[in-house]
């Protein structure tokens, strides 16, 4: 629903000005994620009630980095690695897939924010997701509604839909983005790690105070099309917009507490409880640098120190990829518990209704213990069982929330397809040339 007024807007982004998050997001190959001493003894075993639980809910992952991850490693064409075999790296097949027990995923379709041709680039992505799911059909089917995701998973496959990570995709061009509405995209981040013409990005200098009125207008037509408003990446004034704005449920799609770990990347309480109101989710994401509060401070002060050191955006960011391998390999994972405690978190501000899973796997350099790839969900739900929840709770959390939301933000589509005109581009005429 629409919420009046403008929500307030906590001081967070100073000293968080910078560059993308490389420590999070380098994607070096198919490598097992960083260790850093956590792991001390063997994990016990996941007991028979976990997985029975876990297996009866609805498993909605809501953000996994594999295409990228596939372009990056030299397998656009899929002829180097099989998916349908349990790959010794990496954080995604289809063996372990099934072993987690996934039902739906949005695959992320991200485009950097410097690239230089983002349109054509998500349209390759959208295209490699597309390639993947007819490559393994017995795993994997297209949806893109709520029924279909319940249809599928009901077939014993994996409802695979497309987010796209980063409103640069569409080009500052609403007829753009009704183009990748109709090759399937289901949800689209507003912003990645930079500010753009129209959005105000967590991590880098704000320019609209939010969204500006072109951005809202992105946010009305992704309402009228149906595709999820995804409020992770941006900043603290672009989530308010975006929840004040929204006729429908918004997502974060990976995202965690800041009132746990004080990331730029996190969602603070005031948006929590205006996440509440209008009937959003917020998928909690794996990242250790996003999890574990000592992670999330150095990560932070270096942040800074790069930020005074390199003023140059493309020299930052070189410059913090080396620390991630270096000293940035060195952050403490945490563990699924750690996990827990921002599932906790959100669960006590915004509600049961309102949490979900967002793991970015194939996005992340670290994970925590006992969740280092998608085989590991059922930890989470025996920790989840450990701490009290219940198990329609839990299936809430595994993704009956999101899927509610997906729902609702189909018929809020519906209703406003039958009384609103397509937000349109402001195009000057143009003379036809000979």
């Amino acid at each position: 629903m629409n919420t009046s007024g403008r929500i307030s807007r906590p001081a967070l982004r100073a000293g968080w000005i910078g560059c993308c998050l490389a420590v999070c997001c380098v994607l070096a190959g198919f490598e097992s994620p960083a260790g850093s001493g956590d792991a001390a003894k063997p994990l016990p075993p996941v007991s028979e009630r976990a997985r029975r639980v876990h297996a009866a809910g609805m498993l909605f992952d809501g953000h996994n980095d594999l295409p990228w991850r596939l372009r990056t490693d030299g397998d656009f064409a899929l002829a180097k690695f099989d998916l349908s075999r349990r790959l010794n790296a990496g954080q995604t097949d289809i063996p372990r897939l099934r072993e987690g027990g996934v039902k739906a995923q949005f695959w992320s379709v991200y485009i950097p924010s410097e690239h230089a041709n983002p349109a054509r680039t998500v349209t390759e992505q959208i295209d490699l997701v597309r390639r993947i799911v007819d490559r393994y059909p017995d795993a994997f089917e297209m949806a893109y509604t709520a029924a279909d995701v319940e249809r599928i998973a009901r077939a014993g496959k994996i409802a695979s839909l497309i987010g796209i990570e980063g409103g640069v995709a569409i080009e500052n061009s609403l007829a753009q983005l009704r183009a990748f509405h109709q090759l399937g995209a289901r949800y689209m981040t507003l912003t990645h790690n930079s500010t753009l013409d129209w959005a105000d990005a967590a991590t880098d200098s704000p320019r609209h105070d939010g969204l500006s009125p072109f951005g809202e207008r992105v946010v009305k037509e992704m309402n009228r099309l149906g595709m999820l408003v995804d409020i992770s990446h941006v900043s603290p004034a672009t989530m308010a917009d975006a929840l004040r704005v929204s006729q429908a449920p918004v997502i974060a799609s990976h995202s965690s507490a800041y009132a746990i770990c004080p990331s730029p990347r996190n969602v603070p309480d005031d948006i929590l409880k205006a996440v509440k109101s209008n009937g959003g989710v917020v998928m909690v994401n794996f990242f250790s640098g996003f999890i574990v509060p000592e992670s999330g401070r150095k990560l932070r002060a270096v942040l800074q120190e790069m930020r005074s050191k390199y003023p140059d955006r493309a020299a930052r960011a070189r410059a913090m990829e080396d620390w991630s391998k270096s000293e940035g390999a060195k952050l403490a994972r945490g563990t699924y518990r750690d996990v827990a405690d921002h599932i906790d978190h959100i669960v006590k501000v915004a509600g049961i209704d309102h949490v979900g899973i967002g793991s970015d796997f194939d996005g992340i350099s670290m994970s925590p213990v006992g969740l280092e790839d998608v085989s590991c969900y059922p930890r989470l739900t025996e920790e989840l069982l450990h701490r009290g929840y219940s198990e329609a709770d839990i299936h809430k959390i595994l993704g009956g929330n999101v899927l509610r939301a997906f729902r609702q933000a189909g018929e809020v589509a519906r209703r406003l397809r039958a009384t609103t005109p397509p937000e349109v581009d402001d195009i000057k005429p143009e003379r036809r040339g000979y």
